[in-house]
């Protein structure tokens, strides 16, 4: 049974559509363009089915999902 960071990260995998997010979780998602607006919502929405937790798109704050390590320990807080 895969991990819940193991999870977070593949659904980041998908949705990024790249293996550098497994590789490197210190990669600047937003400053790379990996991650734009359009990619940011799909996350939120599959973070939400995944896990039943509430991403308000209102709050969302960029620099807290800057990385994949800070993707992971947004999450984690939340769930």
């Amino acid at each position: 049974m895969r991990s819940r960071y193991e999870r977070i990260i593949e659904i980041l995998r998908i949705v990024a559509e790249t293996d550098e997010v497994e590789k490197n979780p210190d990669l600047p998602l937003y400053h790379l363009h990996v991650l734009d607006s359009m990619k940011t919502v799909r996350l939120i929405v599959e973070f939400s089915q995944e896990f039943g937790i509430e991403i308000s798109p209102a709050e969302f704050e960029r620099e807290r999902w800057a990385t994949p390590r800070k993707i992971v320990q947004d999450i984690e807080s939340r769930v």
